[in-house]
């Protein structure tokens, strides 16, 4: 179970797991795109039907476009265990949206998210964003709501010829 976080030296650390969070490192691509993979088909199944999971991910995107597609100045934390395994991560684009939050299944539910969460909005409120706004899944709407977020709308849309869902969420911060 994660319990117990505390910040040291501006890393966010669990004290019985070893859990870090730390920034985004090139070599990390291929895990992250495997969780973010791994956690639409576990998690997403939960909420939405198999051809809509199967459309929102239908495979791992490979290392390489990970990279170009996160390399254009946004801010990404990952977690990792203590031997420095990543098991989810979370971004923050500089005009405070949030794009990709993922956590490997079986780390769900045991804090991981918030503790990222935690991390985003420290450094947003360092770079002087007053707002916070996401698309959020159905389990992540149930989690930004608990972190203060107020939902502004549901969003349909098709990705790969599939109709999905999503809602646009918003904070405003301190």
């Amino acid at each position: 179970m994660w319990h117990g976080a505390k910040i040291y030296d501006g890393q966010q650390t669990d004290e019985i797991s070893g859990m870090n969070i730390r920034d985004f490192r090139p070599d990390d691509s291929a895990m992250l795109a495997s969780i973010f993979h791994e956690a639409v088909h576990a998690v997403g199944s939960r909420d939405y039907s198999p051809e809509q999971v199967a459309a929102w991910s239908p495979a791992p995107v490979p290392a390489e476009q990970f990279l170009a597609r996160i390399s254009d100045g946004r801010s990404v934390f990952v977690a990792v265990t203590g031997s420095d395994a990543p098991i989810a991560f979370i971004e923050l684009e500089e005009d405070g949206h949030i794009d990709c939050f993922y956590c490997s299944p079986e780390f769900v539910g045991h804090g991981v998210g918030k503790a990222l969460y935690q991390r985003l909005e420290t450094a947003a409120l360092a770079m002087g964003l007053s707002r916070l706004h996401v698309e959020a899944s159905e389990a992540a709407r149930r989690f930004f709501l608990g972190q203060g977020f107020t939902l502004v709308k549901r969003r349909e849309f098709e990705r790969n010829a599939v109709r999905i869902h999503n809602y646009l969420m918003e904070k405003t911060l301190r």
